[in-house]
């Protein structure tokens, strides 16, 4: 059993006794945006309480991962998420970051895309950057979240739904009778998420009829921390982009977004196959690639909330936002989600709620220019590189082209190391 389940069974009475909980901040989901947003909130001074439906980690599966991870490199995740410098940053101040094991961080210190063969390098020694972005598994930073949340001693429940939420008193209701109630509940709870249902928000989703693979590879030549990404328009069905994300050790994890018969195609292919594909598709730029981990494929879509705060809850995360991945900022922007909102409550007088109006309000001015202009940027390069039309296309490469010149590309850097 983990601290956190000791903490939370003796802090939260028995289901015999009905009895609830009461707290500053409840934040639904123990995810990495939900994990760090408790964290957060803990750190600021206030009392919190981490619920999620899932199993959660146990300290057995946290020591076996660990000890996994650290001897064995030819094993990585397949989720992997490209971390901003500023959230990174934010992450050490929560202290998991200093908890990674650095001999499997990668790092992004300049990224070369490709428009149909024509380049476009960007170098963060042009913004005089340390580097664009920090290269990790899902699981280590989850790893490293779990730790950290352990430390705090706040009431952790895993295994245990909602089933009924009351906005007028702000409580959850579990499925064992006890009951959560807060001043606020952080909703980081997914992009099917549960409160955003009972709350009734709209979410409009727009699909990209196109899936995600993702797989590991160790690579010949040395990435020399470069990012590498490919949009392609050949196709009759549609356009591809191709990431490949350096981690350690000469290892590269790709994303590969494309057209759902292509993909198919592609997950019915023998590893070698596959690992031909991807190398061919890639210019062979890192010479022979070895497939480390099996691809996986998964649906692409932007989804699009009405509005982000009601009722005393603030949705953060895929429960607020999805965008497409080729950005590699879908996590950075739940991050920022949970960074502003603390922002919002540093203006906060004592006779002020977490949920008063104006406080929120002010959170969501903050988060809607960010959010939506990452939106815009990656929707508007999906459409244009989807286009078929000939026409279009010209028009597009000769935009690219201009896009090729200083200004634009210093644009391009400021958005990315803003996040």
């Amino acid at each position: 059993m983990t601290t956190a389940q000791t903490i939370a069974q003796t802090t939260l009475p028995s289901a015999d006794h009905a009895a609830s909980l009461v707290v500053d901040v409840t934040v639904v989901g123990a995810g990495l945006v939900g994990l760090a947003a408790a964290l957060a909130c803990h750190q600021a001074g206030y009392s919190v309480a981490l619920l999620d439906s899932g199993p959660g980690l146990t300290q057995s599966q946290l020591n076996a991962d660990a000890n996994s991870l650290c001897n064995d490199h030819s094993q990585w995740d397949a989720r992997i998420y490209a971390i901003s410098p500023n959230n990174a940053k934010w992450l050490a101040e929560l202290g998991a970051w200093p908890l990674l094991d650095k001999a499997r961080l990668g790092q992004i210190n300049a990224m070369q895309i490709f428009a149909d063969g024509v380049p476009m390098s960007l170098d963060a020694e042009d913004e005089s950057a340390d580097c664009l972005a920090y290269v990790l598994e899902s699981r280590a930073l989850a790893q490293a979240l779990h730790e950290r949340v352990s430390m705090t001693g706040m009431p952790v429940l895993f295994n245990h739904g909602c089933v009924a939420f009351d906005s007028a008193t702000t409580t959850l209701h579990l499925a064992d009778k006890r009951t959560i109630q807060s001043g606020l509940v952080i909703a980081a709870d997914g992009s099917q998420s549960w409160l955003r249902q009972q709350l009734g928000i709209t979410v409009q989703k727009k699909s990209y009829a196109q899936l995600g693979i993702v797989a590991n590879f160790s690579v010949e030549l040395d990435h020399a921390h470069v990012a590498r990404q490919w949009f392609t328009s050949h196709r009759q069905d549609g356009g591809t982009i191709l990431a490949w994300l350096p981690l350690s050790s000469n290892t590269v994890s790709i994303v590969w977004s494309v057209p759902l018969a292509y993909a198919d195609e592609l997950l019915a292919l023998s590893p070698s196959a596959f690992t031909q594909a991807v190398m061919q598709a890639g210019g062979q730029a890192l010479g022979d690639m070895r497939l480390l981990s099996p691809p996986v494929a998964f649906p692409l879509s932007r989804q699009t909330c009405e509005r982000t705060v009601q009722d005393g809850v603030v949705l953060v995360g895929d429960a607020a936002h999805q965008i497409h991945p080729m950005a590699g900022q879908g996590v950075n922007l739940g991050f920022r989600d949970v960074i502003d909102l603390l922002a919002s409550w540093q203006t906060k007088n004592s006779y002020q709620s977490l949920a008063d109006s104006r406080l929120l309000n002010a959170y969501t001015r903050r988060r809607k220019a960010d959010v939506l202009s990452m939106q815009l940027l990656t929707d508007g390069l999906f459409q244009i590189f989807a286009s078929t039309n000939p026409v279009l296309n010209s028009i597009r490469n000769a935009a690219w082209q201009l896009a090729n010149q200083g200004l634009v590309k210093k644009t391009l850097l400021a958005l990315a190391l803003k996040l």
